[in-house]
């Protein structure tokens, strides 16, 4: 027994016992036919999501998720969920599942008749090979001899069909795709030659005419120009002979074009296929050429042919290559489209992986990134403070994509942005025509983060009625839809983050007491960006990057003087702030480098009760002091416009040029 495994899922079958699911206490466990499920059966009777089991109170329980056909437990059809003990038979759909605390409380297999017991093992059955995957030459043994060009009998095609489609979809990539092709058409067709030719990505053939429309052989050229055909995988019926020559570029070019396969027979001895294309040297006897083709593409082509002058390829043959063909053609655009999808996957958490990255090296970043690490691993709720724009999402992404959950979703939601009934709705889901507007069921943010994440941005936000069902939900009970009666449990990590003092809004009655301290359990406070100007040069560098990367712009980077500008902002709008301001400069920018004057700071003040550096820390300074140094903050917020420095101040031009002199102060 693995650490952690308290119990089994066995399942059982009439020959004995099949697959062994382990059950580890603390795992929420979900069965049904999709994927998602972290039991997945292979039963087309089964629902989506069929049943679930869980660990509670010493005991594992299992409930049925409101599936079509049912789940039974010994017989009983489960209304209500159900204490699993030792030995319970589970029935979902056509499975059938056996419960048991111990792999030593799996049953005796029944003895099957005519067979004595082994070292204690009855065996029922013995099945190794299905006549479906039995090879040709032991079919052939049974069959008698099969005379050379006899016709293929349409069970043994049937039986080779159906055996390479199974080959075929245990295949992962193409060229172990190509070879189990190959080896199946050698096996079949009489050819000692084969090949499977790919038709090049950026020569795709693609809007031909339709199959069975003949092309002028001067047309078809030109229709085929640029067309690059690469030889994927050949095979010779004789393993010492490796070398492999190219059938006709003519016939080909036909097959290409017309989208027919083709039989040539007596190829050596055919005076116009020789002269087109001297066929003859490859010593063929007869040849077969058929196209790989989904829907309008046109994918590669199989190539066969016949050295031996006393075989010959038949329509027989034909018939069974152009079956391969249309099989091998939905099979390689399905891997295609898996590798595409793969890549687009990857490529789509690579970007969400840099857009949730903390950028700084102060150190307040450094002690959020250790508590992110603590806190990551575990299933714990977190409470994220902050002023608005300072990355409290960011936050929460790296929570989420340094925990187990990463390849779960991650889900977010505005509570600040929606109505009351919205909210609700946006939160649980809904069910058609529960009120005016519902003109279908909509999937909650809860359940479309199961088995994930769920960020819930401006918790202070929500009203006290939403408050009660979301404590629920975090103390473990099941919600409901808006309008419907079906209870829904779900596996969520649930990360809040506020820019408002909940204390007071506790005092206030706006949020429940109760709720604070549940969501409160880990408690993640990011600090505004003028607590942390260290961290603005590596900031503005971050987004300057990313918006001359989307832009196209050729700038190289911010001058000293734009720097200093940045650093000397007390930035209210904080890490969003900043990023509006690069992207702004980045649009408007002329030369390679950002200077002072491309950088445009908004005149709003820090939003009352926040601290600012004149009350953060005091600093002795005198009245003089303070003039000379705030004087020369307002020249260079304005670029040492001194009209504008003069009206900002409230004094005459005059004035302050002669302070200016006093002060020495130079720009």
């Amino acid at each position: 027994m693995s650490a952690g495994t308290t119990a089994y899922l066995v399942v059982r079958r009439e020959d004995g016992f099949g697959d062994v699911f382990p059950l580890v206490v603390g795992q929420t466990y979900t069965l049904g036919r999709a994927a998602t499920n972290r039991i997945v059966l292979k039963d087309d009777v089964c629902s989506r999501e069929h049943a679930e089991i869980s660990y509670r109170g010493g005991r594992w329980r299992l409930r049925d998720l409101n599936s079509l056909n049912g789940t039974r437990v010994n017989g009983v059809r489960l209304d209500d969920e159900w204490e699993l003990a030792p030995q319970d038979d589970v029935y979902l759909g056509r499975t059938h599942l056996l419960f048991v605390e111990d792999m030593a409380q799996l049953p005796d297999l029944p003895q099957q008749k005519g067979e004595p017991p082994s070292e204690g093992v009855a065996i029922r059955k013995r099945l190794g090979q299905t006549r479906f995957l039995t090879p040709q030459s032991e079919l052939a043994a049974d069959q008698g001899t099969i005379v050379p060009g006899q016709r293929h009998a349409l069970s043994r095609d049937l039986s080779l069909l159906y055996r390479l489609a199974l080959d075929m979809g245990s295949a992962s990539t193409y060229d172990e795709l190509c070879r189990i092709v190959l080896d199946a058409l050698v096996e079949a067709i009489p050819a000692e030659v084969g090949a499977i030719l790919s038709v090049a990505r950026d020569g795709e053939v693609r809007d031909g005419p339709p199959a069975g429309v003949r092309v002028p052989s001067a047309e078809a050229g030109k229709l085929l120009r640029g067309i690059e055909l690469e030889v994927t995988a050949h095979r010779h019926r004789d393993p010492s002979i490796h070398d492999y020559k190219r059938v006709s570029e003519y016939v080909s070019n036909e097959v290409l074009a017309s989208r027919e396969a083709i039989l040539a027979e007596d190829v050596a001895r055919d005076r116009y296929l020789r002269n087109r294309e001297s066929l003859s040297e490859m010593g063929a006897t007869s040849l077969i050429c058929a196209p790989i083709v989904f829907g309008d593409r046109v994918l590669g082509l199989i190539h066969l042919y016949c050295t031996d002058p006393h075989k010959a390829l038949d329509a027989e043959d034909l018939e069974f290559a152009v079956a391969v063909a249309k099989q091998l053609g939905g099979v390689i655009h399905q891997m295609q489209r898996q590798v595409s999808l793969s890549a687009e996957n990857r490529s789509l958490r690579e970007q969400l992986h840099v857009e949730s990255e903390l950028i700084g090296e102060s150190p307040a970043i450094k002690e959020i990134e250790q508590q992110i690490a603590r806190v990551a691993s575990t299933n714990a709720t977190v409470l994220i403070r902050g002023e608005s724009g300072s990355g409290k999402e960011l936050v929460a992404r790296a929570i989420h994509y340094s925990s187990q959950r990463k390849d779960g979703p991650i889900v977010c939601l505005n509570c600040a942005a929606l109505t009351e009934t919205l909210l609700e709705s946006e939160l649980f889901g809904h069910e058609k025509g529960s009120f005016t507007g519902a003109t279908e069921k909509k999937i909650g943010k809860f359940e479309a983060a199961n088995h994930g994440t769920i960020f819930l941005d401006e918790i202070g936000e929500m009203n006290v009625g939403t408050q009660a069902k979301l404590l629920r939900i975090l103390e473990g009970h099941p919600f409901e839809r808006v309008g419907g009666s079906v209870p829904i449990r779900v596996d969520v990590r649930v990360v809040a983050a506020t820019n408002q003092p909940l204390e007071q809004a506790i005092q206030e009655g706006r949020f429940r007491r109760d709720l604070f301290f549940r969501l409160n359990v880990v408690e993640i406070r990011v600090p505004p960006l003028r607590e942390r100007k260290s961290d603005i040069p590596l900031l503005a560098e971050h987004f300057l990057r990313r918006f001359v990367r989307e832009t196209g712009r050729k700038i190289r980077g911010f001058t000293p003087a734009a720097l200093r500008k940045m650093e000397e902002y007390d930035w209210p709008g904080n890490v969003r702030e900043l990023r509006n301001v690069v992207e702004r400069a980045v649009a408007l920018g002329t030369g390679p480098l950002l200077d002072a004057n491309d950088i445009w700071l908004s005149s709003l003040e820090i939003a009352a009760g926040a601290p600012t550096p004149a009350t953060a820390a005091y600093r002795p300074m005198s009245l003089e002091e303070i003039e000379k140094e705030h004087i020369l903050k307002t020249l260079n917020y304005t670029d040492w416009n001194k009209s504008q420095a003069a009206r900002i101040l409230n004094i005459e031009r005059s004035t302050l040029d002669r302070k200016i002199n006093s002060y020495g102060l130079k720009r």
